[in-house]
């Protein structure tokens, strides 16, 4: 359905926010406009991350391999930091600071692939600066304004404009301000997503 708008809330560090990534190039193929906003999932981590020993303990190795599962169907790779569980928040700002000079989205797409492709950690500000340089931005810059605090308050007002809407978990797809689909649905839950749009427009 063309012209559809989806505004997608995630967070780095949630693999079903990587594999939403696949369903959001499904709705772009459908004539959808996808616009995704951050979301801090987990600002109870501490700066460092949390080893990801204690993701395990508490989720179990059975959730790991059903996620690495889901995530290769979708055509992508599953190869989060081996020993760290990033605190997300400093990606989080730099990818704002990139959508304020036009690189939202190949920002966004480089630091998913940095962490869930090539197993870096993405709350250190090294891995962070090569994304942006691989962008053909000024990292330097990036950094300064992050660190003096300029990109919180985008951070803050999606998360807390999602918290309002009822939505507490990612990735939450909603189309065109009006449904809402939570998680990464398969593309059939996509269609009929559309299709409840269209009978309901206008």
């Amino acid at each position: 359905m063309s012209g559809v708008h989806v505004t997608v809330w995630s967070d780095y560090v949630c693999p079903f926010c990587n594999v939403g990534r696949a369903r959001a190039r499904y709705l772009e193929s459908r004539g959808c406009v996808v616009e995704w906003l951050p979301y801090d999932l987990h600002p109870e981590y501490p700066p460092e991350g949390i080893p990801r020993a204690d993701l395990i303990r508490r989720y179990g190795e059975r959730m790991a391999e059903d996620v690495r599962r889901m995530t290769e169907e979708s055509g992508l790779v599953y190869n989060p930091h081996p020993e760290v569980v990033p605190n997300s928040r400093r990606a989080l700002e730099v990818t704002e600071w990139a959508r304020g000079h036009g690189a939202h989205d190949p920002v966004h797409e480089r630091i998913m692939d940095a962490y869930w492709t090539d197993g870096r950690d993405i709350g250190d500000w090294a891995v962070l600066e090569a994304c942006l340089a691989d962008c053909g931005l000024d990292a330097a810059e990036a950094r300064a304004e992050v660190e003096a605090g300029l990109l919180r308050a985008p951070v803050d007002a999606a998360t807390a404009h999602a918290q309002r809407a009822g939505i507490s978990a990612v990735p939450a797809f909603v189309f065109d301000g009006r449904l809402l689909v939570s998680g990464a649905q398969p593309d059939r839950v996509m269609d009929l997503a559309l299709e409840r749009v269209a009978e309901t427009a206008g």
